[in-house]
């Protein structure tokens, strides 16, 4: 198969990742926002609804995984999905019952936990092995860029509009992702490329899925680095949030969106590196590079209180991010190359660093509420410090010569 898409293919991929960037996240804290400004929600209730849509993300992770590989209908996985997520955005604002809505969200959660692994999974299936580090950076850009857009539409609406314009905006871009996916060629994809074989190899006397997750002893290594990591990132924006407000109120909000903002604006770059230059340098490099900037992260918060400083130390977060997201999708399929299990272990992993994140916010929760912000923002320092420490000793380089070789190709 051809190394290189073909230039429909190319734009019809990038318009995918740049309109699914919201809606693999879900409505998050635009939907808190909507159940207590117009439905007056107590924070318990809102708390429970998105706490059942992400379990229903994290349990659905590693079958979405599964049926990725398996299936040769991507596209129509990936069709079937957005349209469960929009038909939840605009049944929300005609719902007001607890079970209704968390119904809803633990749907659309479910549904958009293919879209990571069917997307990787067709990427590779379209690019093949060697060019498949270049073309997830590309993925990656376009993901932050499409991110990035999305925050500031919904902002701009919402205060036009109120909280309710979120979720037409939502299904909106789900809608056209759909129509993006409906434009990538079906005879493009090669799906055992798809699903992690090797160009020719046969599907069969496959080593069974619990023994490539349990028996590849790097990966499960680069699994507890990512659950790490996470566990580390995911609670240190909601903390510089809380900080704001602490100082400004009622400059809080607008402060906090600035920084997922510039964030992502920063992501953009770190994406195209890793795809321009993984090939070249390694994946290892680059990954230490992102996994550095945590712990350095985490202590200059406890420098200054001052909001601008808060801000700018929070956009050290898109290189980070930016690296590792770029970045992961590749190492696993580094670490499951010729195993015909690349998307489920894709979802296996996403599960796993699912559980760090969810942890975090308690821990530091905990930590906050017995010592400080600061000694929170020193104890995820440290967990991410044992992170770098564990993935520089512990987790090979996973570049191969041929990497090498389509990078100059």
């Amino acid at each position: 198969m051809a190394a290189h898409l073909d230039r429909r293919n190319n734009l019809s991929l990038d318009s995918l990742n740049f309109f699914l960037a919201d809606v693999r996240d879900g409505l998050g804290p635009y939907l808190a926002i909507y159940l207590l400004a117009v439905h007056h929600w107590d924070p318990a209730s809102i708390g429970l609804v998105m706490t059942l849509a992400g379990i229903a993300a994290l349990i659905t992770q590693t079958p979405a995984g599964a049926l990725v590989d398996s299936s040769r209908a991507k596209r129509a996985l990936i069709a079937l999905a957005a349209l469960v997520v929009t038909g939840s955005c605009l049944l929300l604002p005609f719902v007001t019952s607890f079970s209704l809505v968390a119904l809803t969200q633990a749907l659309s959660a479910a549904a958009a936990s293919i879209f990571a692994p069917a997307i990787s999974a067709i990427t590779l299936g379209m690019a093949g092995p060697k060019a498949f580090t270049r073309r997830t950076g590309r993925n990656e850009t376009f993901n932050h860029a499409g991110n990035a857009c999305a925050a500031l539409l919904a902002g701009g609406f919402a205060y036009l509009f109120g909280p309710v314009a979120v979720f037409y905006l939502m299904a909106a871009m789900a809608l056209a992702s759909v129509v993006a996916i409906a434009c990538v060629s079906a005879d493009a994809i090669d799906h055992d490329l798809a699903r992690g074989l090797d160009v020719g190899q046969s599907a069969q006397h496959q080593p069974s899925r619990l023994s490539v997750l349990l028996g590849n002893r790097p990966l499960l290594l680069f699994a507890l680095c990512c659950a790490l990591f996470h566990l580390a990132n995911a609670a240190m924006l909601p903390l510089v949030s809380q900080k704001l407000a602490q100082t400004n109120l009622q400059m809080a909000t607008p402060l906090t969106s600035a920084c997922i903002v510039a964030a992502q604006l920063v992501m953009v770059p770190a994406a195209l590196l890793v795809g321009a230059k993984a090939d070249l340098w390694g994946r290892k490099p680059l990954l230490l590079a992102g996994f550095l900037i945590l712990p350095l992260r985490g202590v200059l918060y406890t420098l200054s209180d001052d909001p601008y400083w808060l801000v700018a130390v929070q956009m050290l977060d898109g290189v980070g991010a930016g690296l590792f997201g770029a970045l992961f999708p590749v190492m696993v399929k580094d670490l499951t190359q010729g195993t015909g299990h690349f998307n489920i272990s894709l979802g296996a992993l996403t599960t796993v660093f699912g559980l760090g994140a969810a942890l975090s916010n308690g821990l530091a929760g905990f930590v906050v509420q017995a010592a400080g912000y600061n000694a929170a923002f020193l104890t995820l320092a440290g967990i991410a410090a044992l992170a770098l420490i564990l993935l520089a000793l512990g987790v090979p380089e996973t570049r191969r010569d041929a990497d090498l070789v389509a990078q100059w190709q």
